[in-house]
């Protein structure tokens, strides 16, 4: 086993959720080779044409990209959640954004129907989470952490967009079905956010789904309220021995940075782009 490949152990929690290997579609090529060579190519960021040899066709493994619209991915991910391994989701989560630059090969995308210089939403490529700003072509993860780490949900914008907008549409990416009978867990003890979702609206917006959160005043903020007196009404209330703990989707995205294929982004669609993200997120959770 080559560094960054499945492990034994991961192997047999998502060996089930893959397509039978002799099914309907004719005699697949190994699974977990191929498997492998996708982990391979997002481990190193090399083209796919330069794929060693041992994991065999690269085509083979760049057609795989089929099973992004199929939900396999998914069901992958949201297998290893419930993988039994002793350390079970903790239900502290934190949430931030990180930016990545966007390759020059990941510009272009063709819309279906349309040329590559079709009209597209200002700021973004073809409405592929791409944004251009005076940095260059980027495009922002969105990313929601458990206590231990580990990715719960992710979401793509262009990059020059802004933090809490799609904060509630993380929250409701969030659907970890745990051990047992019922309807998937998707909303978390306590909310960890930084000064970026600091804004009146969201906390509403959290009290109202029961979710309490840990989010800091900005400064702007303190000073108007101060400036108001009695009439400003009381702060928010702020743990800050629970805000300590906000590191962690740090360190998720630091993890998620040493695959050099999502810490830059050379994919053209953003669907592919996600997939790998929901891939890694999986070997993330994997024993």
């Amino acid at each position: 086993m080559r560094r960054g490949e499945l492990t034994d152990e991961a192997w047999a929690v998502i060996a089930p959720m893959l397509p039978d290997p002799g099914g309907a579609r004719g005699r697949w090529r190994d699974h977990r080779q191929v498997i492998n060579g996708i982990l391979g190519k997002l481990r190193t960021g090399a083209p796919w044409r330069d794929l060693p040899e041992h994991y065999g066709p690269c085509k083979t493994c760049h057609e795989r990209r089929r099973w992004t619209a199929d939900g396999t991915w998914d069901r992958i991910l949201a297998t290893a959640q419930v993988h039994d391994d002793g350390a079970p989701v903790q239900w502290t989560v934190s949430i931030d954004s990180s930016i990545v630059r966007a390759h020059q090969h990941a510009a272009g995308a063709r819309k279906k129907g349309g040329s590559p210089t079709s009209p597209a939403t200002p700021g973004t490529q073809d409405g592929e989470a791409i944004g251009r700003s005076r940095g260059g072509l980027s495009t922002k993860i969105h990313l929601a952490v458990d206590g231990r780490r580990r990715p719960m949900s992710n979401l793509l914008t262009p990059g020059q967009a802004g933090d809490n907008p799609p904060l509630l549409a993380l929250l409701d990416a969030i659907r970890v079905n745990e051990p047992g009978p019922g309807r998937p867990r998707k909303r978390p003890d306590v909310l960890i956010a930084g000064k970026g979702y600091a804004h009146d609206s969201t906390r509403r917006a959290l009290r109202s789904r029961g979710i309490r959160h840990v989010i800091p005043e900005r400064s702007d903020q303190v000073a108007r309220r101060t400036a108001k007196g009695s009439n400003g009404g009381r702060p928010p209330a702020f743990d800050k021995a629970t805000y300590r703990k906000r590191n962690v989707v740090e360190c998720c995205f630091n993890r998620l940075k040493q695959w050099r294929d999502l810490a830059a982004r050379y994919a053209k669609r953003a669907s592919l782009y996600q997939a790998s993200l929901v891939l890694i997120a999986a070997v993330i959770w994997l024993p």
